[in-house]
């Protein structure tokens, strides 16, 4: 073989193998050339790329950064290069990109003694807007340094699965030993050693998975992590708090640790600006938002506010605008402000040009670098320097080129971690796509050469020599803890889809077309009994997720605590274990229907697996010797009552335990959920039985089934009603202060919610709680234990009330007359009104046929601080708030979002008739969320219960990224004007906030709006409601 000329080496290095010549410059038109060098000295400048390799450049001084940056993206052939950029410490040691407009010899003091990080610059908010298989290899590298240094952090169950995604793409398939072993001497994320087992369990369902289905698999994952692409920059409040501001597609972030506490959207910031050492964020005028008009944070320097500064205006430029900006014109007397803007193309520009141009065509093949450990390495040579290309070359003067073939196989093959940060070293030779490591450099020159001849004879074929075979079976892999084989049936022509294009990733990503929506609709069953089937499973993924949180949870919290007394370790041991045993199973046998139903292996051919019933009737015959479980619940309760009674560091404990992302509703709701579960298999059972016609195989199993729970329902419904009002009255002691004896043997809860008290100063709003013998009314105070001070009851024993909306010029105003005071209220709403009216009412009337409770509910320090002649217009303020202190010396952390608070903050009310219909109406599934002024759906794991949507990122996680309390919302369709042009879409609106959801299917859009509606609709009571009204939550 002939040794081209160095002329020929350099300009070979910007093209790919075998490739029609391209520029491989994402910032030159088609067409262009790089810029030509500028006279004058040239520097050699050190640029490390993603795989912790080094490249030398050869580049004038008087270049500007632009010029740099387009080199590097040629040696590369790096088409979508506006999403990189590169990064160095300047001389006051703070990391700073490098400004494309600026000459290097500006921002460079000392260009020989600094090295240049190629990076991601911009990460967006799907990885699918990624058209070049090479981008997202280079931010599958990120990800993976990210990880590495701890600045991307997540759970456990995410972190392994993204290191099993890194590892199947570096060694291949699944091997118990070499995996091991490989683990062992490779760290991927800090503190491994505990998850190694966890890792390798993912990375056994991997196989088959390419080196590209893994970048990509990972790249899913890394996405719905909230610190994905979060580079943070230190910064305090007005008040000194330390935060972190941060910038990324949606806009600007705050962050308090490592969680995010804030948000402004690009649309919501009018001006984004520093004055020395101060961040300013100017924010639009807003009549429903409580923010200032400009908020301001305290960094570290001014060079601090202008390097975040910067990155931001670069941000919302190359996401939010159509096209780069124009320069500002300058000024002829007075510069005034910064000059800085944004260089390069947009987003959008990217997109259109790779879309228009045929580069996207060209294959970028991704190889496994399997690693032999203890194996003799031997580093090549250093590479030549690179020099910007000034003359065109031949394709085959292109695949001869040693320079070109070194990058080549660079890209194709990931470096071993535990290399030192060097020069570029590049593989020997490769066997089945798996690298072979040599001892020595002639020999690797050697196979270097015998490689390249092979793949000159390759070329025309378009397929590379020693390439991996594609799997005959699809991969097996994982996103978010959920198998990509879910969706994976065969496509006509018998192939296997690839993730690239699965509709699992479609429905994550940002738009799925109507035609995609065919397809899938016609891949799955479109019977409604598979819906009711799936709807069984989800519920009960979360059924068994809320044992956990006691079986797993809160028995490791009081285990730890050496005052927990033994009897209550051992009723949470016998009766919850069984349970969650029983329970884990039968969701196993739930999935594996659910599998066969949806056709994903051949098992459907060999029997009638498309039913349910048979599953289900066994599996609850088998729960009838558990019974003596559900019976002991009541117990349960009454113990950890009494124990927390008798201990204050246990009592202390629960309510810590309480305030754990895991415990996202209150403790003593997981108790009752087993007897609850019941109730939701009985309606999934009448819903079946009322779908099949009588003649269907599958409805005498249902029907038998459906007569054995609602028998067990029946038994436990009295002590169910009883059980639930009393978890509702522990509930309420805690979030109430200046009470004694709440749990009075036949008080029952009523209804709850937010009234406005006339009073001296005007109406005030009060928080108003309702029982069958007494009326308590509160306020809310500023303190840390986020409770309610009790200020007066009312005794319904002789109480009447009337309307004097009239007679005090109050809108929705009624008075109620005590024996020894009155007190007039108004509610929010005509509907409210009424509600609190028709309730009272019933409970005066209770109240005289009964002989309920009727001892006195305060406190001495609550009644002395109260006159006798209170009457309608006391006066009453917020300074006797502090005027005493309770029971608690000390303010005990308390949970803010519990129902009390919502309804406080939503002005409305909630019954103990509407607690037990939602506690009824539980509802989980993957649902495509999408904001008002977003342009994508987003999937996400949703959990309807307690009045509340909680979101996670999948079924497995432990605990929700986030909830929507849905009191005060609205549930409708989306109107035309909205051009929501998707079927099966609820919106949910409260004032300017307003979420649309879209689901999978028509049943389930009509069980997403039954369950969310029922939390309103009135307890087979008479409700004066306004007809124009739509229906509130």
């Amino acid at each position: 073989m002939v040794e081209p000329e160095p002329e020929q080496m350099a300009c070979g290095a910007g093209q790919r193998l075998g490739a029609p010549e391209t520029l491989g410059i994402s910032t030159l038109d088609p067409g262009h050339r790089p810029p030509a060098m500028p006279p004058g000295r040239h520097v050699t400048i050190r640029v490390r790329m993603l795989d912790d390799t080094e490249e030398v450049f050869d580049i004038s001084q008087k270049a500007s950064g632009k010029v740099l940056f387009d080199l590097v993206c040629s040696h590369m052939n790096l088409i979508e290069g506006d999403y990189f950029g590169l990064e160095f410490q300047n001389h006051q040691k703070l990391m700073v990109w490098l400004d494309h407009i600026k000459p290097i010899i500006k921002q460079l003091r000392r260009p020989k003694h600094t090295i240049l990080r190629f990076a991601v610059k911009f990460f967006p908010p799907d990885h699918a807007q990624l058209l070049e298989e090479l981008t997202r290899y280079l931010f599958a590298l990120q990800v993976k340094q990210d990880l590495s240094c701890g600045r991307l952090t997540c759970n456990d169950t995410s972190a392994a699965l993204m290191v099993s995604h890194i590892i199947q793409s570096e060694i291949g398939d699944f091997e118990e030993s070499q995996c091991r072993s490989h683990l062992l001497n490779n760290s991927y994320i800090p503190d491994q050693m505990p998850l190694i087992d966890k890792i390798m369990e993912f990375h056994s369902k991997n196989i088959g998975q390419t080196p590209s289905e893994s970048d990509y698999q990972l790249l899913e994952v890394a996405r719905r992590l909230e610190m994905y692409g979060i580079r943070l920059h230190p910064a305090k409040d007005r008040e000194g708090t330390g935060l972190s501001l941060a910038v990324a597609h949606t806009g600007v972030l705050v962050f308090q640790g490592q969680t995010k506490i804030n948000a402004f959207n690009w649309s919501k910031v009018r001006k984004l600006s520093f004055k020395r050492k101060r961040f300013l964020i100017k924010l639009r005028p807003d009549l429903n938002s409580s923010y200032q008009d400009t908020l301001e944070f305290l960094m570290a320097s001014r060079d601090c506010c202008k390097v975040f500064w910067k990155i931001c205006v670069e941000y919302h430029a190359f996401f939010r605008l159509f096209e780069e900006p124009k320069p500002k014109p300058k000024p002829v007397l007075f510069t005034r402000g910064s000059s800085f803007r944004f260089s390069g193309r947009t987003q959008k520009q990217v997109i259109d040009y790779v879309k228009e141009s045929e580069f996207k065509k060209i294959p970028f093949d991704r190889k496994h670098s399997r690693v032999q450990h203890n194996s003799r390495l031997s580093p090549l040579p250093s590479p030549r320097h690179h020099e910007v290309p000034t003359d065109r070359v031949s394709p085959g003067d292109r695949v001869d080129s040693p320079s070109q073939h070194h990058w080549k196989e660079s890209a194709l093959v990931t470096a071993e971690d535990s290399s030192p940060r060097t020069t570029r070293t590049s593989p020997a030779h490769q066997s089945n796509g798996h690298e072979d490591r040599t001892a020595s450099v002639s020999r690797t020159e050697e196979t270097r050469g015998t490689t390249q001849q092979n793949h000159k004879d390759h070329q025309n074929t378009g397929v590379l020599p020693d390439s991996p075979l594609p799997s005959a079976h699809s991969g097996h892999g994982m996103v978010n803890g959920q198998r990509s084989l879910d969706l994976c049936s065969p496509f006509i022509d018998g192939r296997q889809p690839s993730p690239l294009t699965s509709p699992l990733l479609n429905d994550a990503c940002s738009v799925r077309t109507d035609d995609e929506d065919e397809v899938r609709r016609k891949r799955y069953p479109t019977d409604k009994a598979y819906f009711i089937a799936k709807e069984l499973l989800t519920t009960e993924r979360t059924y068994v997720k809320d044992l956990e949180v006691i079986t797993v949870s809160f028995q490791n919290a009081v285990g730890q605590d050496e005052s927990t007394p033994d009897s209550l370790k051992n009723i949470l041991q016998s009766t919850f274990e069984p349970l969650h045993k029983f329970h884990t199973g039968f969701l196993r046998e739930v999935e594996q229907r659910l599998a066969l139903w949806e056709g994903r292996s051949n098992a459907h051919i060999k029997g009638d697996y498309q039913r349910i019933g048979d599953v289900m009737l066994k599996n609850l015959q088998a729960l009838k010797p558990l019974a003596v479980n559900l019976h002991k619940q009541s117990d349960v309760l009454l113990e950890l009552e009494k124990v927390c009674r008798a201990s204050q560091k246990l009592e202390r404990l629960c309510r810590d335990f309480e305030l754990q992302k895991v415990c996202y509703i209150p403790l003593n709701v997981f108790i009752l959920r087993p007897l609850h579960r019941l109730t939701c298999y009985k309606q999934i059972l009448e819903r079946l039985c009322k779908h099949y016609p009588g003649t269907h195989g599958d409805f005498r199993d249902c029907r038998a089934a459906l007569a054995d729970v609602s028998e067990v329902v029946e038994q436990l419904q009295g002590s169910l009603i009883k059980l639930e009002n009393f978890q509702k009255l522990l509930e309420l002691k805690k979030d109430l202060i200046g009470i004694d004896n709440l749990f009075v043997p036949g008080r029952e809860f009523i209804r709850l919610g937010c009234l406005s008290k006339l009073s001296g100063k005007g109406l005030q709003q009060r928080m108003f709680f309702l029982f069958n013998d007494v009326i308590l009314y509160t306020s809310r105070g500023m303190t840390a234990s986020n409770q309610f001070k009790v200020h007066g009851q009312l005794s319904l024993h002789g109480m009447t009330i009337r309307e004097s909306e009239d007679e005090w010029g109050v809108p929705h105003a009624f008075t109620l007359v005590g024996q020894k005071q009155s007190v007039v209220v108004a509610a929010s709403s005509l509907t409210e009104m009424g509600k609190w009216m028709t309730d009272i009412k019933a409970a005066i009337e209770m109240a005289k046929t009964s002989n309920g409770p009727s001892c006195d509910l305060l406190t001495d320090s609550v009644r002395d601080n109260k006159c006798p002649e209170d009457s309608a217009v006391d006066v009453e303020s917020e300074d006797d708030m502090t005027a005493s202190n309770t029971a608690l010396e000390k303010p005990v952390p308390h949970r803010g979002n519990t129902m009390v608070h919502v309804c406080w903050h939503r002005n409305t009310s909630v019954s103990m008739v509407d607690f037990r219909v939602a506690v009824e109406n539980q509802l989980s599934g993957n649902l495509l969320r999408k904001f008002k002024n977003s342009n994508g759906w987003q999937k996400l794991w949703v959990v309807f219960t307690n009045f509340s949507l909680f979101f996670y990122k999948s079924h497995q996680d432990d605990y929700p990224l986030a909830s929507l309390p849905l009191l005060g919302y609205s549930v409708t369709v989306p109107s035309e004007s909205e051009n929501i042009h998707k079927d099966y879409v609820f919106k949910l609106h409260f004032k300017s906030h307003v979420y649309y959801f879209r689901t999978e299917s028509e049943y389930s859009f009509e069980r997403w709006m039954e369950v969310i509606r029922s939390a309103t609709v009135p307890s087979g009571q008479a409700r004066v409601l306004n007809s124009k009204e739509s229906h509130p939550l």
